[in-house]
């Protein structure tokens, strides 16, 4: 067997401390490319050594066969598989690597003194139908991502082995680099069950010119292989690839319902390079080990679940990789922050939603290059921009004027702003009514207060800023202030 890394040999002898103390119920967390398997054939060693069974257990039936292949590397044979009618089934085998399909339509568990949650984050209700019938077994969940509500009712403890910030210090995982390469309007998409609607999302993330701009922000920025692209939905997913296709660019297609053996040679393709790119559907995202440089994430998403295990395939270390290119075109990161950023030290008890123990603010995107840089870093570490600071008051010639309508009492003349200035601080104004889930109509109604004509038609429909300016905000919180001191007055009247 290999010999564990530092961490690895922690988190390994953390967990024998904490099962010494009583607690059967742990789960794990580990970044993608951590080495999950290693550990878990390192635990069903220990197991075999006592004389004790295992059983491994997965979300995927792809990733039961990748499981027994890796478990033989490490020199464990004695495997018997239940999924199916797979030609390793043996159930009297001591270590059994389980397909939780197949737990659930057979209704019977196997015999195990430790039993093994792979991707623990997706419990399903034949996993705790599992922990509820053997109260005295071991149970042991491994995620990247721990975070979902409700984990902490079913494990007793968050045992963190390594975070994916420490992995990449320490040279394990491979560092990125994020482009926020597109700024998709999903003004009137709804949230459906703490996520964005997916019917909705898909139809926002077809419009022509965002479709195009994953392309040519490929061929710009990157141009070469190991590509992967997480799409919406199949329709966005098939609309991208015949993009890609139309410009001479070999690319393939793969969803939930894309067979085994086609999988296997769209990875043996992938890897040989016959293949630049795979754009995928909620396949691409669990147990996948190949060798990815370049992620182009379009699939905007509120879950930091998804956006983690998504941006983790491209973490991996390869020979000649120095690092993960990632495009941004869902405005994710910007929402989100980086991956490295993203953490808890707690499991949810489903009464409310863990929040992220977020230690930074959320990152800047360069306004030369695009690349979203780390908060308070003045100069650019891809281009070396340096953003100057700029006085947060702008000043203009102006007269007062009778208060009519919604029009302040001082307004600036119209013909002292520029077309482009107007179309930029509505493109701001878009920006943080998106931020705060106002209607549509908010950012028209404050353009109305500060120049007195609603939004001319050749910038009506400019696309939302990355954020709003420290002048735009100084407005909107002026508006804010006035709101709020009519609503003083009326009600001392």
């Amino acid at each position: 067997m290999r010999e564990l890394r530092d961490y690895q040999q922690d988190g390994v002898g953390s967990l024998k401390q904490t099962l010494r103390q009583g607690v059967k119920r742990v789960m794990c967390q580990l970044p993608t490319g951590a080495g999950k398997t290693l550990i878990s054939a390192t635990i069903a060693a220990g197991a075999l050594a006592k004389g004790n069974k295992l059983a491994f257990v997965c979300p995927r039936i792809s990733l039961i066969d990748q499981t027994v292949e890796e478990f033989a590397k490490e020199d464990i044979r004695e495997v018997g598989v239940i999924q199916g009618s797979h030609p390793l089934e043996d159930w009297s085998k001591p270590i059994q690597v389980c397909s939780i399909d197949t737990i659930r339509s057979r209704k019977a568990f196997p015999e195990a003194s430790v039993v093994i949650f792979d991707e623990a984050h997706l419990l399903y209700e034949a996993h705790k139908a599992w922990m509820a019938d053997r109260p005295g077994t071991i149970f042991i969940g491994l995620s990247a991502t721990p975070w979902a509500k409700g984990l902490g009712n079913y494990f007793d403890t968050l045992l963190v082995m390594a975070t994916t910030k420490e992995l990449i210090e320490k040279k394990y995982l491979c560092p990125f680099r994020v482009f926020a390469t597109g700024h998709p309007d999903l003004r009137d998409v709804k949230i459906t069950a703490g996520d964005y609607n997916e019917g909705q999302l898909s139809d926002a993330m077809q419009q022509g010119t965002l479709i195009a701009d994953i392309v040519e922000t490929w061929k710009k920025k990157w141009g070469k292989g190991n590509t992967f692209v997480f799409c919406v939905d199949c329709a966005h997913a098939q609309a991208v690839q015949e993009r890609f296709a139309a410009a001479g660019i070999f690319c393939a297609y793969q969803d939930a319902r894309t067979p085994p053996l086609e999988r296997a040679e769209i990875k043996r393709k992938f890897h040989t390079g016959e293949y630049q790119v795979v754009v995928s559907v909620g396949t691409l995202t669990l147990g996948v080990d190949w060798d990815v440089r370049c992620i182009s994430f379009c699939r905007p998403t509120r879950s930091e679940m998804l956006f983690v295990q998504a941006i983790g395939r491209g973490l991996r270390m390869a020979p000649g990789k120095s690092e993960c290119l990632i495009l941004d075109h869902s405005d994710t990161t910007s929402r989100l922050g980086f991956v490295t950023d993203i953490h808890h030290d707690h499991l949810s008890d489903g009464k409310e939603q863990v929040k992220s123990e977020r230690k930074e603010p959320l990152p800047k995107e360069c306004k030369k290059c695009g690349v979203l840089k780390p908060p308070r870093t003045a100069v650019c570490p891809n281009c070396g921009f340096k953003a100057e600071r700029v006085n947060g008051i702008m000043e203009h010639d102006g007269e007062l004027q009778e208060v009519t309508g919604l029009v302040p009492k001082y307004r600036k003349k119209s013909k002292e702003w520029t077309m482009q200035e107007k179309s930029v601080f509505l493109a701001e104004l878009k920006a943080y009514g998106i931020s705060k889930q106002y209607k549509p109509g908010w950012a028209a109604r404050k353009y109305l207060e500060k120049f007195g004509v609603w939004p001319d038609w050749s910038i009506k429909d400019v696309r939302p800023a990355s954020y709003p300016s420290s002048a735009t905000m100084m407005f909107i919180k002026s508006r804010q202030i006035a709101w709020a001191k009519s609503k003083r007055n009326e009600a001392h009247a």
